[in-house]
């Protein structure tokens, strides 16, 4: 569809009054397959998958959102005129935002340097790639017709939503809540859909963790018990745990594990967005090393705040049957039998931990994107949802490896009792004692059932996630 419009759509280089609009009726009736006079979303989809590769999932909807202004559940053609004009103004500032020596063409200079300013840092030879997607004249440049046939049909509005296309995905939840927290535009904010976001991606992160704790209990047992003369194996430690407390002992400690996931969501996100105002200047935009540095701070705000509930889902985790009636019975035995500083045992690892996970997680999610950018970003700017998906997933699992040896220490310093008046196993001793008697592979055990878990974690998260924007009003 698009070599047969091109002809049409590319001479109507402004949006005018007097605009001759037979390149839009063509258009219209080529997605009108039917010929009813009306564009339903059935026949928009189709129409957007001939038109280009470059649309995403929700592509069609966001269309029909904007366009639809009488809520009929199609578009007559005038509806479907008003909406491309609309959205060429949209694009017209957008271009005009790109083409910074108002020369009227982009350069890849220019692409580099607006992605950067989102902090989306690219090389010049990906800032190519990106332009030959758009170039239909092979000139290295994009001027404004060749802008808008790209984007004509595209419900991206601005630079930012363009970039916006490499924002990672807050819908996955893997059981650690370290990573840097996505940034969310200013529509977005000032639509509340952000909090609707957070709610949705928070219920979803919840029926996630819920349907992984037995992975995620078994991983804290073969942690805590590895000195045990018979060490817990993957298939043996379910027998065991199920052995010593029922099919519902699987699950225990996912009443704290769940509990924790509002706080720890408002708290990092509010100190983010706080350290991203302190540590831009002039009104800039942030960077990635501000981004680094931002999500680093907001996770050691967070995980200081609600720390006291990691180490009580620990401890119901590790907990014998009938040990503890629940979540305020663990903690006022704890309080009562080893004091206040019980509660932040194993803290110095946890905060050493946000580095090497936020760093890993960064790097390794820049390096799989720079790889598409340089190898398909030929035929489209947007890597689509399944792409930032992979992408999100592999770095969120590597930074839990990485900082995996980090985590188990605060697990079994956690998992420590002490009485009121013994002294506490220092972070050094216990890396000591855990070499010598264990190995280097000692500090990575429980790391099978912590991989296994990954896949159907996300899956779940991403289902629940789906299900539940609908009734949230997200699209």
């Amino acid at each position: 569809m698009r070599r047969q419009l091109r002809g049409f759509v590319l001479p109507t280089a402004a949006c005018q009054e007097d605009e001759d609009i037979f390149p839009y009726k063509i258009l219209f009736q080529d997605l009108d397959r039917n010929g009813d006079g009306v564009v339903d979303i059935t026949e928009l989809s189709e129409g957007l998958k001939n038109w280009s590769s470059t649309f995403g999932l929700q592509s069609e909807k966001d269309i029909f959102k904007a366009g639809d202004t009488n809520a009929d559940s199609g578009l007559d053609f005038q509806e479907f005129l008003q909406y491309l004009k609309d959205h060429e103004k949209k694009m017209r500032l957008a271009f005009k935002s790109l083409d910074l020596n108002n020369d009227g063409v982009i350069e890849t200079s220019e692409i580099i340097t607006a992605l950067k300013s989102l902090g989306v840092d690219i090389s010049e030879a990906q800032a190519k790639n990106i332009l030959q997607s758009m170039d239909s004249d092979g000139s290295m440049t994009v001027d404004w017709d060749e802008w808008k046939y790209y984007f004509l049909l595209h419900p991206a509005k601005s630079i930012d939503e363009i970039a916006g296309f490499w924002k990672r995905s807050t819908i996955i939840d893997i059981g650690e809540s370290i990573a840097i927290p996505d940034d969310f535009t200013v529509e977005e904010k000032s639509s509340g859909h952000w909090w609707r976001h957070m709610v949705v991606g928070g219920i979803a992160s919840a029926i996630s963790r819920t349907c992984t704790a037995p992975f995620d209990r078994l991983r804290v047992m073969m942690q805590v018990h590895s000195l045990e003369p018979t060490r817990m194996k993957l298939i043996g430690g379910f027998e065991q745990m199920i052995k010593e407390g029922g099919i519902r002992s699987l699950w225990r400690g996912n009443s704290a594990n769940v509990l924790k996931i509002a706080p720890e969501m408002v708290i990092k996100f509010g100190a983010y967005e706080q350290y991203k105002k302190w540590l831009s200047f002039d009104g800039a935009k942030t960077g990635i090393i501000q981004r680094f540095v931002s999500g680093s701070l907001a996770g050691v705000t967070a995980q200081t705040c609600i720390y006291p509930m990691e180490v009580i889902k620990t401890r119901l985790t590790v907990g014998r049957t009938g040990q503890y009636s629940g979540i305020i019975d663990c903690g006022k035995k704890l309080l009562k039998q080893e004091g206040v500083r019980t509660f932040f045992k194993g803290y110095v690892p946890n905060l050493l931990s946000i580095i090497p996970y936020a760093g890993t997680d960064l790097t390794v999610f820049e390096l799989l994107k720079n790889y598409w950018l340089e190898h398909y970003a030929g035929s489209s700017v947007d890597p689509g949802l399944m792409i930032l998906l992979g992408c999100s997933t592999l770095s969120h699992t590597s930074g839990q490896i990485a900082s995996f040896p980090l985590t188990l220490l605060r697990t079994r310093m956690q998992a420590q009792v002490i009485a009121q008046k013994e002294k506490t196993t220092t972070m050094i001793h216990l890396i000591q004692d855990i070499y010598y008697k264990e190995g280097k592979m000692g500090f990575f055990r429980g790391l099978t059932p912590n991989i296994i878990k990954v896949l159907p974690a996300i899956f779940i998260s991403c289902v629940a996630y789906e299900i539940l924007k609908r009734p949230f009003g997200l699209t």
